[in-house]
């Protein structure tokens, strides 16, 4: 079986995906975001390379960072 690339995959630049800081040395369980496209991220599991990505438009990048990220001593 070949593996197809998703289409929203394809909107991003492939040397834009970057990993998580908090990825690790955990066998590739890891969280990469892509940035590359103005106005939009795309969000997606390592180990599916070919896609699907999620797709975040700006005020929905926002909220979901604001979910996701641990809460900052102080805050």
């Amino acid at each position: 079986m070949s593996e197809t690339t998703a289409p929203e995959a394809q909107v991003f630049p492939d040397d834009a995906w970057t990993r998580a800081t908090f990825c690790g040395p955990n066998g590739g369980n890891c969280v990469e975001v892509n940035r590359g496209v103005p106005g939009i991220a795309g969000v997606r599991d390592s180990k599916a390379g070919a896609g699907p990505a999620l797709v975040f438009a700006g005020q929905q990048w926002t909220a979901f960072l604001a979910t996701v990220r641990p809460a900052r001593s102080g805050d």
